[in-house]
């Protein structure tokens, strides 16, 4: 008998993912709260894919202000003053994290692609023939952010 998972059901390991990663990577103690997301202003988005017997998307989205803390925090440098390659590699990092802490409770067979990153103010991204979408707001006393799970239907 085939078993399905709803994205529904994974918000508890989303929750305990997302805490592990931050506090071990960054030393940030977040928690999920409901408070509304997008910030204003330009944002940041990572993606990674997972493929096999599952397939779908890890998004993690935040401001630019909380880009520049998680890479300064994550890599050991100065905040950064701007969009750069640091920056778009730590925020595809995190999202490989949080989809590779996801893929040990997925069904056998899941792969995760390289990192995806886009920016800016205003714009769409869009997976295609994606099925049911979730997504979790995050925050600790210096930063907002969420995280998105897309399953994809067939």
């Amino acid at each position: 008998m085939e078993t399905t998972t709803e994205v529904t059901d994974f918000g508890p390991v989303i929750n305990q993912i997302v805490e592990h990663v931050f506090e071990t990577m960054m030393n940030l103690e977040v928690r999920q709260a409901d408070v509304p997301f997008p910030p204003a202003g330009d944002l940041i988005t990572a993606a990674i894919s997972l493929a096999g017997s599952w397939k779908g998307a890890v998004l993690v989205e935040c401001g630019m202000p909380e880009a520049f803390l998680f890479t300064s925090r994550m890599i050991g440098i100065d905040l950064p003053t701007g969009l750069n390659d640091d920056v778009r590699d730590a925020l595809g990092e995190l999202s490989n994290m949080v989809g590779g802490n996801l893929k040990s409770v997925l069904p056998a067979g899941v792969g995760l692609s390289l990192p995806t990153v886009v920016w800016g103010q205003a714009y769409t991204m869009q997976i295609c023939r994606a099925g049911r979408v979730r997504r979790w707001v995050f925050t600790c006393p210096e930063a907002t952010f969420a995280v998105g799970l897309i399953e994809v239907a067939g």
